[in-house]
């Protein structure tokens, strides 16, 4: 990333974020904090507003009430370029209806740079960002042919190309394969440690925490707990949030979070076999 990417001074910060639709409230008065360094997890269960506050930090989402500052600043006064500059977004849903080539794809990430300084990085930055998310042999293949899986790297290979110092990530594993899921993480640890700020919704409690420096645990629109993995993804918390009980165990230094199931129902009987005829017409 470059220098002027990488400079950072108060992270980002919600403060009594609060969203109302047609009389309902999404979210209510959610306070977060991300510093720079840090991945933060959102983590909660369907409807717990964790994509709503996501949009609210990335701009893109006007708060009925509260602020969120980048740096000391309103989000909704930066100006669209200057915002792009500083902070990099990955929705859940992939809209791109033209048929452009995975590499394209990953140059629109160069965009905010056009005609500044900065855009002398665009092809390190392109390839690094191709390399990184493991498409660089998907470049010359159309968007829309790629797998599901596919598109969301060829996505997130974008984000990386901003070269931004803040990236919001929603649900950006949910595609992906195992050997993914754990890559694309691993790449957002290593830009926390690199000096950027990151944020990733995440369903896979596992994996939040093996890499959240952080998990905020949303439920019904408010946040019921803020703090490292071990302080807040309990059996108690996680089993009260998600309406189902939960455990936590530790395998090899890493806590695993798993549902409690009750005994497997036992299988059907078999049917009676057909009586058996004493021949067979061929």
């Amino acid at each position: 990333m470059s220098a002027t990417s990488r400079t950072t001074d108060r992270g980002l910060v919600a403060r009594g974020v609060t969203v109302t639709v047609d009389g309902t409230t999404i979210l209510g008065g959610v306070d977060l904090t991300v510093l720079p360094g840090e991945v933060v997890v959102l983590v909660g269960p369907n409807g717990a507003g964790k994509s709503t506050l996501l949009g609210a930090l990335t701009g893109d989402l006007e708060p009925t009430s509260g602020s969120v500052e980048l740096d000391g600043v309103p989000v909704a006064s930066y100006r669209a370029r200057d915002l792009a500059r500083r902070r990099a977004v990955l929705l859940q849903q992939q809209r791109l209806a033209f048929g452009f080539r995975a590499r394209e794809v990953v140059e629109m990430g160069r965009a905010p740079w056009h005609r500044a300084p900065e855009a002398e990085d665009d092809l390190r930055m392109i390839a690094e960002a191709e390399a990184r998310a493991d498409v660089a042999h998907l470049a010359e293949r159309l968007y829309p042919t790629l797998s599901g899986g596919e598109q969301a790297r060829v996505s997130f290979a974008r984000v990386l190309a901003q070269g931004t110092r803040l990236l919001l990530l929603d649900e950006p594993t949910a595609a992906l394969d195992l050997q993914h899921q754990e890559a694309l993480l691993r790449v957002a640890v290593q830009e926390a440690r690199e000096g950027s700020a990151v944020v990733v919704v995440l369903h896979d409690l596992s994996l939040a925490a093996a890499y959240a420096d952080r998990v905020c645990v949303l439920a019904h629109g408010a946040v019921r707990a803020t703090g490292t993995p071990r302080e807040v993804l309990t059996p108690a918390l996680l089993s009260e949030v998600y309406h189902h009980p939960v455990d936590v165990v530790e395998h090899a230094g890493h806590l695993l979070v798993v549902p409690v199931r009750g005994p497997a129902s036992a299988p059907p009987a078999p049917s009676s076999p057909l009586p058996k005829e004493d021949s067979c017409p061929v």
